[in-house]
């Protein structure tokens, strides 16, 4: 069932340019982690490997790293692709942009966390890197009944990071949409997607204890109230 939908989404979603027509814009897959993989357009489709970008996170601590160059000069593009893995797992997308050691990263805030690549560094305010801010293209992760919550930290030089959160109940499968944007064009970057904040299966021992308190309250005010009706 898994690999039918990877294969209907694969010939649903692509990268595109919010402005101007197509350019010669490559997406790879560099690096992948703690299960985490990336299926790309099937052989032969139009636009490979713009069309159909597949990302599969199977647990909380997964990540793929994408790859993208070729973005024209100041032009914003859509992103959109299937993320697989929501649900049971994890409640929070994390889409992060890293770019190129260069000599302006000493205005890098957020230093060098232990997943980034090597030659990378987290994006600032001037690196002309950004998830299309202020274009006011879509940022979405839908799924089947509801859509995450977005939140956004590119206003500083801690990074271009982008939060989808409250996706603990999704069917298993998240449409994810975002903008990007190179200010120079023709550079090469990279985006980050990972799985954040663990879901418990089951609840903890500690969380038990307050539901059987708060329980066991009800059921002391319920006996009050009934012996108060008695005696009146």
């Amino acid at each position: 069932m898994l690999k039918r939908c990877l294969i209907v989404g694969a010939v649903t979603l692509a990268l595109l340019p919010g402005v101007a027509s197509a350019d010669p814009v490559t997406v790879s897959t560099l690096v992948t982690t703690n299960g985490g993989s990336v299926l790309p357009a099937p052989s032969g489709s139009a636009g490979a490997p713009l069309v159909g970008l597949i990302v599969n996170l199977p647990t909380a601590g997964a990540s793929a790293v994408l790859q993208i160059s070729g973005l024209a000069f100041n032009t914003d593009y859509v992103m959109g692709l299937m993320v697989f893995g929501a649900g049971s797992t994890w409640n929070t997308l994390r889409a992060e942009i890293l770019d190129p050691l260069d000599d302006d990263d000493a205005l890098d805030a957020g230093g060098h966390p232990d997943y980034m690549p090597a030659g990378y560094s987290t994006s600032h305010d001037t690196d002309g890197f950004s998830f299309a801010q202020r274009s006011g293209l879509e940022r979405s992760a839908a799924y089947l009944g509801g859509s995450a919550a977005v939140t956004a930290d590119e206003n500083t030089n801690a990074g271009d990071v982008l939060l989808f959160t409250g996706v603990a109940g999704a069917s298993d499968s998240l449409k994810v949409t975002f903008g990007l944007r190179d200010w120079a064009g023709a550079r090469s970057f990279l985006v980050r997607l990972s799985a954040e904040d663990g879901v418990s299966q089951n609840p903890e021992p500690a969380s038990m204890v307050l539901i059987g308190t708060g329980l066991a309250g009800l059921a002391a005010l319920r006996r009050r109230r009934s012996g108060a009706v008695a005696q009146a």
